[in-house]
């Protein structure tokens, strides 16, 4: 048995950038207590969600990876409490600026970094106007417990980063999150966001992690308010833990990796799989 504990975290955040800091540790801490060995923080947890409007300023947010405070502490905090933990952070890197996350395993060390592939543009979410489209290609990372596959915010709404992510070798697919109301949808997307992600869990029979922000942001004329939801899928695509709209929470549950796997092995999902005909994902008007 490979028996692993994953937690997903959910916060509000202010532009008191310490404070984040000190409020995701506690977080960590938390669910480290509950035995969890892969604990996953929300997409740009430093700051308010920026992209709202289009303001220069914010560029002066972004960081290099040996520059980021967040990275730095929580290199401390993974090797003090033998956890991993991906953390997501606005990149520069020479003039050119990315939506990234790195993944610092149990010891502290640094595995890699992965780059947002796809980069939303719409009101409320104007993030092609800081992020360049990400360059890394979907990364899986061996840390000390698990294979983890991570995507970013938008790039959890495409069946692709999953499959990828699962052809890769990834045992568990995580996503950190910032979505919340959109003025141009009058109802809440909470359900649907979950859904696609619980139908990636379906689709490639491995766990899914999601993690989101919570409560009302402003940005001038601008608004929006997070509605949380963060949650943890099975490999069927069942919610086995999942946060209130309005709460700071951890969520964490136990995976038995080895006998998801025997399920997966079962399943053939992976061995029926017919690249050759799917040429008409590799255009964007379907042509072949």
């Amino acid at each position: 048995m490979k028996k692993i504990t994953v937690a997903a975290t959910q916060m509000a955040c202010s532009w008191d950038r310490q404070d984040m800091l000190d409020k995701a540790e506690g977080l960590v801490r938390k669910a480290a207590g509950k035995g969890a060995n892969i604990i996953l923080l929300q997409e740009l947890f430093e700051t308010p969600y920026f992209c709202q409007l289009e303001e220069t300023k914010h560029f002066a947010l972004a960081t290099t990876v040996a520059g980021n405070p967040a990275i730095k502490r929580f290199q401390e905090v993974a090797k003090e409490l033998k956890v991993v933990i991906p953390v997501s952070f606005f990149e520069k890197a020479g003039n050119v600026f990315f939506n990234a996350i790195v993944v610092i395993d149990a010891d502290g060390s640094i595995l890699g970094k992965y780059r947002k592939t796809h980069i939303p543009d719409g009101i409320c979410y104007e993030e092609k106007y800081y992020f360049s489209p990400g360059d890394t290609g979907f990364q899986v990372f061996k840390t000390k417990y698990a294979n983890i596959g991570i995507g970013i915010c938008w790039d959890q709404w495409f069946p692709e980063t999953a499959r990828c992510l699962a052809l890769l070798g990834a045992e568990i697919l995580l996503f950190p999150t910032a979505i919340g109301s959109d003025p141009m949808v009058p109802k809440s997307v909470k359900k649907h966001w979950q859904q696609c992600m619980q139908g990636h869990a379906a689709a490639n029979l491995m766990p899914v992690v999601a993690s989101n922000r919570i409560g009302r942001e402003t940005a001038g004329e601008s608004e929006m308010t997070f509605f949380g939801g963060s949650f943890i899928a099975d490999e069927e695509g069942s919610l086995v833990e999942e946060a209130l709209e309005e709460t700071e929470t951890v969520l964490v549950h136990e995976f038995d990796l080895d006998a998801i796997a025997e399920r997966r092995y079962y399943w053939a999902v992976f061995r029926d799989r017919r690249p050759e005909k799917y040429g008409a994902i590799m255009t964007m008007d379907s042509s072949i």
